[in-house]
């Protein structure tokens, strides 16, 4: 059975930083991409950022660009978002989403971030 376990979401204070995780199990985790998407209170899910399976290309929403960093360790079958420079903006559950060409994606149950004073 497959699972996505995020971790790291709390308050923190506009400007922090915060470092997310998401461990995966029951699948083979260097053949997907992971990625990770938000959503905010009264908004529609978005995109936040992927990494390719070997870690080699990321990409990441014009709004986190400069500000977050996605990475991987797949002898650790975790992804990972490093936040900074965090605005109340950046308040919402966020989501680890596993995804390969062909197959269903996977999605975790999320972690919320809180960024105020």
């Amino acid at each position: 059975q497959v699972q996505l376990v995020e971790s790291g979401g709390g308050l923190v204070q506009p400007g922090g930083s915060l470092r997310l995780g998401c461990a995966a199990s029951g699948f083979t985790f260097s053949n997907y991409r992971m990625s990770w998407y938000r959503q905010a209170p009264g908004k529609e899910r978005e995109f936040v950022a992927y990494i390719t399976s070997t870690g080699a290309n990321t990409n990441y929403a014009d709004s986190v660009k400069g500000r977050f960093t996605i990475s991987r360790d797949n002898a650790k079958n975790t992804v990972y978002l490093q936040m900074n420079s965090l605005k109340p903006e950046d308040t919402a559950v966020y989501y680890c989403k596993a995804g390969r060409a062909s197959y269903a994606d996977y999605w975790g149950v999320g972690t919320l971030v809180t960024v105020s004073s």
